[in-house]
This record gives C-alpha cells, sequence and structure tokens, in this order.
C-alpha cells in the first residue's frame, strides 16, 4: 500500500481580509514549507482534508467564503498555541 504525499499549505492572515494562500507543495516541498514553519515557531495542524482543498487554490488567493468556518478553526488553534487573542471590535 502506497503513502499518499504530504502535503501542505502555508495561509497569511492580518485579521481583516479573508485568509490567502501563502504557500503550498506536496512531497518535498511540502515538507519544506513544514520545516520553515517549526524553525520559525508557526503553528502546525494536520488537516489532510483541509490541506488538499487549499491545494487547489492559486498563491495569493483569499480562502472562499464556504471554507471560512474550517479556516476560522485553524486560526483560533494557532491563536490558543500562541497565547493569543482576537482583539475584540468596541
Amino acid at each position: 500500500m502506497s503513502k499518499q504525499p504530504t502535503t501542505a499549505v502555508a495561509l497569511h492572515y492580518d485579521g481583516d481580509k479573508a485568509p490567502t494562500i501563502t504557500a503550498k507543495g506536496s512531497g518535498e516541498v511540502a515538507e519544506q514549507i513544514i520545516a520553515l514553519a517549526r524553525e520559525h515557531g508557526i503553528p502546525l495542524q494536520e488537516n489532510a482534508a483541509l490541506s488538499e482543498l487549499l491545494s487547489r487554490l492559486d498563491l495569493g488567493t483569499e480562502i472562499p467564503p464556504e471554507l471560512y468556518l474550517a479556516v476560522a478553526e485553524v486560526i483560533a488553534f494557532a491563536y490558543l498555541l500562541s497565547g493569543k487573542r482576537p482583539v475584540e471590535n468596541e
């Protein structure tokens, strides 16, 4: 049984617009993305189904509204790991 190659997708979220795809790849490129994230202390979350969907988008593309909830969960997870809290609107 062959194992599917690892897929990785990096997102950028500035708290203003929808998150955008900043890097993506599979196999060796995915491993490099993951290594760079670890090197820079960027939180990682494994979600093969979401990675597969996001990897279909072009670099620089904002995520579509259909994926907002799934990506919001990833961002919340990253905030939790880094001890950050979202800014509340007054």
